[in-house]
Order: C-alpha cells, then sequence, then structure tokens
C-alpha cells in the first residue's frame, strides 16, 4: 500500500476542496454544456489550468513557481479527488489535457509555445483526435491521411469520431498517417479557424461537458513546421513514440472510475443510512483505488510496463458500474429521479468502458503482461 507522505497530503486535500466546487457546477454542465461562461473563472477550473500549464504560461506568481509536472502518483492522487466532485464537469475545463501531453512528448519548442500561447487565455478548448468510426480500439487501422501539398506542407483527409471539444476547440493534435506502414502514423498540430475543417457536436447521455464531436477533414491544410516530432528519430516520431503515454492515459480512466464510485457511494451513505451492501460497496471503492496508485507509482518506475495499469482501468471501470446498479437500487424506485446529482453519475459511468481500451482489450494487455514476466517485475 502507498504511504502519503506529506506532499501527497498536501496534493489530496488540494484537490479535495477544487472537488466541491466542480460538484456544485456539475448539473448545470451536465444540462447545458454550450454555456460554460459563468464557470470558467471557477476556483477550481483556476486551479486544474494552472496545475496543467507549463510555469511560463501560468498566470498567478504562485502557481508559475510550482514545477512544471508531477510523478504519476501524483497527478493520479489529485485527480481521483476532482473525479469525486465530478468528471463531467472536470472534463468540461479548458485545458492542455491529452494534446498537452503529445506536444510535450513530440513537440518541439516553436509549437509548444504556439500550443500552449492559444490555450492560455483560459476560454481556449484543445482536442485530441484520433479515434475514427469503424476502427475502434485499433488505432493503428485509422484512415485519415496526410498527403504532401508539393510546396513542404500537407493535407489533411479523412475524419474522427468521439473526440472531446472537437466542435469547439481552438488548437488540437490530429493524427494521421503519410504511408501504410505503422511508423507512417503521425500527429499534427491544427490551429482554428482553418479551410477543410468540419465539426460536429454528438448528442451523448454521459460526459455531456466532455463536448465529444465529430470531425471532417477535406483537405486541411498542415504547414511543414506543423507536424509534430520532426526532429526526432524516426521511431519516436509517431503513435510509437507516444506508447508509453497510453500507460498514463489508461491511469487517468482507472482514476476516474474510481473517484466517481467513491462518489456514489458517500452519497448513498449520506442519504441512505444503514443501506444494505453500503460497507463493501465502501471496501471495494478503497480497494480499486489502492491499486490505481499502485499502479500509478509503477508507472513511475518503469514507464513502459503496462501490465498494472490496465489492471487497474479494468478493474475500476468494472467496480463503479457495479457501484452505479447499487447505489440506484439501494434509493429505491424513484431514487434516481428524486436525486439527479446520481442519476447523472449513473449515465457517466458507462463511458468509461470505452475510453483508451475497452475491457477486452485490457484483457489482452494483462494476459501479455502476464506471459511475458511484466506482472512479476
Amino acid at each position: 500500500m502507498i504511504e502519503f507522505d506529506d506532499r501527497l497530503r498536501a496534493i489530496r486535500d488540494r484537490h479535495r476542496e477544487a472537488a466541491e466546487d466542480l460538484r456544485s457546477r456539475a448539473l448545470a454542465i451536465d444540462a447545458d454544456p454550450e454555456a460554460m461562461e459563468p464557470h470558467l473563472d471557477s476556483p477550481a477550473y483556476l486551479m486544474i489550468r494552472e496545475s496543467s500549464m507549463p510555469a511560463a504560461h501560468r498566470t498567478s506568481a504562485t502557481a508559475a513557481a510550482s514545477p512544471d509536472r508531477g510523478s504519476c502518483l501524483e497527478n493520479i492522487v489529485g485527480l481521483v479527488e476532482l473525479f469525486r466532485g465530478d468528471v463531467g464537469a472536470l472534463l468540461a475545463c479548458p485545458s492542455p489535457a491529452l494534446a498537452g501531453v503529445f506536444v510535450e512528448l513530440l513537440g518541439d519548442a516553436a509549437q509548444k509555445e504556439r500550443f500552449y500561447r492559444r490555450i492560455s487565455d483560459g476560454r481556449t478548448w484543445s482536442f485530441f483526435a484520433m479515434t475514427e468510426a469503424g476502427r475502434g480500439n485499433d488505432a493503428t487501422a485509422m484512415e485519415t491521411r496526410l498527403e504532401r501539398d508539393g510546396s513542404g506542407g500537407w493535407l489533411l483527409h479523412g475524419a474522427k469520431r468521439y473526440i472531446g471539444h472537437g466542435a469547439r476547440g481552438g488548437v488540437g493534435v490530429v493524427f494521421g498517417r503519410t504511408g501504410r506502414s505503422a511508423l507512417s502514423i503521425r500527429a499534427a498540430l491544427v490551429e482554428l479557424p482553418v479551410p477543410g475543417w468540419h465539426a460536429e457536436r454528438l448528442d451523448m447521455v454521459g460526459l455531456r461537458g466532455a463536448f465529444l464531436s465529430e470531425l471532417r477533414f477535406d483537405g486541411l491544410p498542415v504547414a511543414g513546421d506543423m507536424l509534430l516530432g520532426e526532429h526526432l528519430p524516426v521511431t519516436r516520431r509517431g503513435i510509437w513514440g507516444a506508447l508509453t503515454t497510453f500507460n498514463n492515459m489508461r491511469m487517468q480512466i482507472a482514476a476516474a472510475a474510481v473517484g466517481t464510485a467513491l462518489a456514489m457511494a458517500e452519497y448513498v451513505a449520506e442519504h441512505r443510512k444503514g443501506a444494505p451492501g453500503a460497507e463493501p460497496v465502501a471496501a471495494r471503492a478503497e480497494a480499486a483505488r489502492h491499486l490505481v496508485y499502485e499502479a500509478a507509482a509503477r508507472l513511475d518506475r518503469s514507464p513502459e510496463r503496462g501490465y498494472l495499469s490496465s489492471a487497474a482501468k479494468l478493474g475500476a471501470t468494472r467496480m463503479a458500474v457495479e457501484t452505479a446498479h447499487w447505489a440506484a437500487a439501494a434509493l429505491g424506485p424513484a431514487g434516481l429521479l428524486e436525486h439527479p446529482l446520481l442519476e447523472k453519475w449513473t449515465r457517466d459511468v458507462r463511458a468509461f468502458e470505452f475510453m483508451d481500451g475497452t475491457g477486452n482489450i485490457q484483457r489482452l494487455h494483462v494476459a501479455r503482461g502476464y506471459r511475458s514476466g511484466d506482472a512479476d517485475a
């Protein structure tokens, strides 16, 4: 079990305070995710933006003096608390998000400056466009393509689906292929507005704050200097150079599942004291929390070892859905009507299965890790 030092306790407590602010905004954002102006200067959003931006692009002197990036464990400890507030409200916050992770990993200094300068106003969303309709979890089968334009740049053709903030983002990362090999899958930095870009928000049952969207590219121009990773070796330029990042992304979804499950268990305990099954449900959520912490600490030691992050995501996602079933039953036949926040969480929790690899994909990762000895490392 991970023992918390003073730093981890401070991170947990600071994010726990921000979670209360997120929860107070959850239903309003779920009802109308386009009406974000009342929330953009909230204390929680300010903290999230400041902590996720590089020091040079932060607006407060205190935040600017803080380290740029924490460890995976530190990030996950904070995220679990924020997700206990509300997952949809957190995902609705303008921030670097996944696009920032890849810009940091693959971008050169000029690309990083361009990306962070665009989102530093706190009112510009970033997007991360990898998933395609009909391709599921197989990113290597993507059909979006980057074709040379004859003058040193590229033209982007194709479509993406289920892209967070795609229909309202200002800058982000889009993946496409320059050829047929796996090494040809590259990431481009796209800043809007730009010709050839078409975006439409999708009508979703849950996680409405994420503003999931469908994108289409009709010869969208990409300048040659906006292709990420040109300064890196060929094997590190595209999707294969970022494989270890997917382990961290998986941990974030596991943290979302754990945080939402804890929120539901605590909500039922508050509104129906002594509900049957409350103790084992809470114990399972706490066990999943500690598994997620252990997996995060392991990634800090060995970023390439993804066995435990897949196991954590698989177990946490299933546990969260089962917690939602229990919570709905524990509050009685009209429970979801009388408790709209819980009703929202029971919708949101279904999305985790499909984010960063379904359960079957995680089982394959776990089996592969077990056979290779990763489970014992």
